[in-house]
């Protein structure tokens, strides 16, 4: 933030004293004659006590077309505003009453006057006028009331129910995630029909399906390629599976080779009657689903019923498991358990990232990646644009602006060659901790109440105190600039590269003054923000449009 001392030092004696003021005033002439409005105010009283209200009331008669503005916010400085009512309008013919009334009061006993005010009526500015006001203190009766030293302060432990309020938040976002995560992953659910058959050892299994195939409706529905093919899949998955025979991927001839060998071995204990058949029923299940051979419904029922035999035979056929067999049994069938587990939690663990990155890039293209992060990680200057903002009245002659932080009183010590020229100076402002997001505003009363001030000189010692604390490549732009209530100043703006505080290193950065002044008296604000800092461009743009001032002393 610019630093008002230095200013003063090198600018303010320099402020010319006796340059001539002309006020040209520019009426627009209509087509049509209108009756030039009138304007009265009126006060309930000039008498009040510390804290009480006085009225006053302003009654504007207008052509039914006018445009009125009435004041608005803390123009009657050092009176306080406390309330504007609704204008009150009354209309007879093609003419309109306004009146409005406005609740004033003051906490400090002393003689105040009222200063006119400007009311705009179609462009054009009309000032009330002035009143004086006198505030009363309220007699205390210290007979009858006893007296009491004031008592000492005392230190007050800062509150952390912020700090506890996220961490139970916290704590219940984590409950409810661990609740999820336990419901969907670890929980033991039911199992499903099909995972109870698979879970089966073979030769149950291969019953079971046997049964459900006889219940099917293939046969009815004249579907014999497909009940052949799953006839043939239940045996030759048994098979592989209990009696170890790679049967899956064997053809007819291969595979009935294959228990021939194993029953001349002594491992697998068939009659050749039960091969024999076996064999004509995989050779008729080849012409059904290769060669399209139809057989009779009797013929497919015997066939199942003869698979289902064959299923018997081989198990009763296969010696006993030993120990070490049903060991690896029941190892297996825990390993197909953890891998099934497994899968469920790399399900879920997929379907966590897959929602979180589908919705940061929903928020992204919606709000811009560069917003996510910021709302994420947090921005400094991005808290304080959604932070609660504060409106309030700054100096004297007042200086009005929202800020998103209160700005604080800056003790400045006037060098001795600018008392000649000051009566009074009041200096307020606000750094950012982080970045180079710094406003401030101070107010100037001089001690020749017709001395002018040179705005000018004001601005070239500005920028002279940018250099000096290092800045470089300064580019000024300069305009007129009206607050809300067309109360006319200057705005300097521009760009350069400024240097970060505790640091040697260079940064781009912009900065905007606003000058404001008349007889006696001169009003500035001043802001400076790094230049692809958006959220402060905001700020930036939220306080120009909230700055009024008077610019009576």
């Amino acid at each position: 933030m610019v630093n008002n001392t230095s200013i003063i030092k090198k600018g303010i004696s320099n402020l010319h004293r006796s340059m001539p003021i002309f006020v040209f005033l520019l009426f627009v002439i209509q087509n049509f004659a209108q009756d030039r409005p009138t304007i009265s105010t009126k006060i309930d009283t000039t008498y009040i006590k510390i804290g009480e209200q006085v009225h006053w009331t302003v009654t504007v008669d207008i052509d039914s077309t006018s445009m009125v503005i009435f004041p608005e916010g803390q123009t009657f400085s050092p009176l306080e505003t406390v309330q504007a009512f609704a204008t009150d309008t009354t209309r007879k013919k093609d003419r309109l009453t306004l009146q409005k009334i406005y609740a004033l009061t003051q906490f400090d006993s002393g003689a105040y006057k009222l200063p006119s005010q400007r009311i705009d009526i179609n462009g054009m500015g009309f000032m009330t006028d002035s009143m004086l006001i006198t505030v009363a203190t309220i007699p205390v009766d210290t007979l009858n009331q006893k007296m009491y030293d004031i008592k000492p302060l005392i230190n007050v432990e800062k509150s952390n129910i912020e700090f506890w309020k996220y961490v139970l938040i916290g704590i219940l976002v984590l409950l409810v995630l661990g609740a999820l995560f336990y419901w969907f992953v670890l929980r033991r659910k039911p199992l499903t029909e099909e995972e109870k058959v698979a879970l089966l050892p073979p030769y149950d299994r291969a019953l079971l399906e046997l049964k459900r195939l006889e219940n099917s409706k293939y046969l009815i529905q004249d579907e014999y390629k497909q009940y052949y093919s799953e006839l043939t899949s239940i045996v030759r998955s048994y098979l592989e599976e209990d009696a170890h025979v790679t049967a899956l991927e064997s053809t007819t001839g291969q595979l009935i080779e294959k228990l021939e060998l194993l029953k001349d071995a002594g491992e697998l204990k068939l009659d050749d009657d039960t091969i024999k058949q076996f064999q004509q029923i995989l050779q008729t299940a080849d012409l059904v689903k290769f060669a399209k051979n139809k057989p009779s419904t009797l013929v497919a029922e015997q066939d199942r019923k003869m698979v289902e035999q064959i299923v018997v035979k081989t198990h009763d056929a296969l010696p006993e498991p030993t120990e070490e067999e049903l060991l690896e049994q029941a190892e297996y069938q825990e390993e197909l358990e953890r891998k099934a587990k497994k899968k469920k939690i790399k399900v879920a663990i997929i379907s966590v990232i897959a929602i979180i990155l589908i919705g940061t890039t929903i928020a992204g293209i919606k709000y811009g990646f560069g917003y996510l992060k910021d709302s994420v990680f947090g921005h400094p200057t991005k808290e304080l644009l959604e932070g609660e903002w504060v409106r309030s009245s700054y100096g004297f002659p007042p200086v009005q602006l929202e800020t998103p932080q209160v700005l604080v009183r800056q003790e400045i010590k006037l060098p001795p060659e600018a008392k000649a020229a000051i009566a009074d100076i009041q200096s307020f402002g606000y750094t950012s901790a982080i970045g180079l997001f710094t406003v401030g505003t101070t107010s100037i009363t001089l001690n020749q109440q017709d001395a002018e001030p040179d705005f000018e000189k004001t601005i070239e010692q500005i920028l002279s105190n940018f250099e000096g604390q290092g800045a470089k490549n300064i580019i000024t732009k300069q305009e007129e600039f009206s607050t809300i209530s067309g109360i006319k100043g200057v705005k300097v703006y521009g760009s350069g590269k400024f240097l970060v505080p505790n640091s040697k290193e260079l940064i781009n950065g912009k900065y905007t003054v606003l000058l404001f002044g008349g007889k006696g008296f001169q009003q500035y604000v001043i802001l400076t923000w790094l230049e692809d800092d958006t959220y402060a461009q905001e700020i930036v743009d939220r306080i120009l449009a909230s700055v009024e001032v008077k610019t009576e002393s």
